[in-house]
């Protein structure tokens, strides 16, 4: 819809340049452009994430695509990760019965996410991060 409209505002006839350095038509082909590429880009996610395959007959021994895995650097800093082919840097809170979980979506193109495939429970994972470096250890795997 968004698409659409900014399209529709570029290509009108109240949107023709009357001086050189008028631009709205301009501004308004590149927002809408980049509004549908977004479109795409979400539209490929879903779809991407509704073919994601789950194996939920045992945990896994080790971190793969669709594992969601807990590190923690001491017993107060603990951190979920769900390891997805998409949508990475989302944040969410899932309830379940002993609370409320806040999981962190990552991909395998990430650092974090690199770094954690194919690790097992109590395999150490470090991560630079800018000048920081993150020393974790998995504390479970589902």
């Amino acid at each position: 819809m968004a698409a659409d409209n900014a399209h529709q505002a570029a290509t009108d006839d109240q949107s023709v340049a009357e001086t050189q350095y008028d631009t709205l038509a301009i501004e308004q082909s590149y927002l809408a452009e980049g509004q549908s590429r977004r479109v795409d880009e979400i539209r490929n996610a879903i779809n991407t994430l509704e073919k994601l395959q789950f194996d939920t007959s045992f945990e896994s021994a080790k971190v793969v695509l669709g594992s969601l895995v807990q590190t923690e650097q001491d017993i107060t800093k603990k951190q979920w990760f769900f390891i997805a082919p998409v949508a990475g840097g989302k944040r969410c809170q899932l309830s379940y019965n002993q609370g409320i979980m806040n999981i962190t979506v990552i991909t395998p193109q990430s650092p974090m996410g690199a770094a954690l495939l194919n690790k097992t429970v109590d395999d150490e994972v470090s991560v630079t991060v800018g000048n920081n470096q993150i020393c974790d250890f998995i504390s479970e795997i589902r």
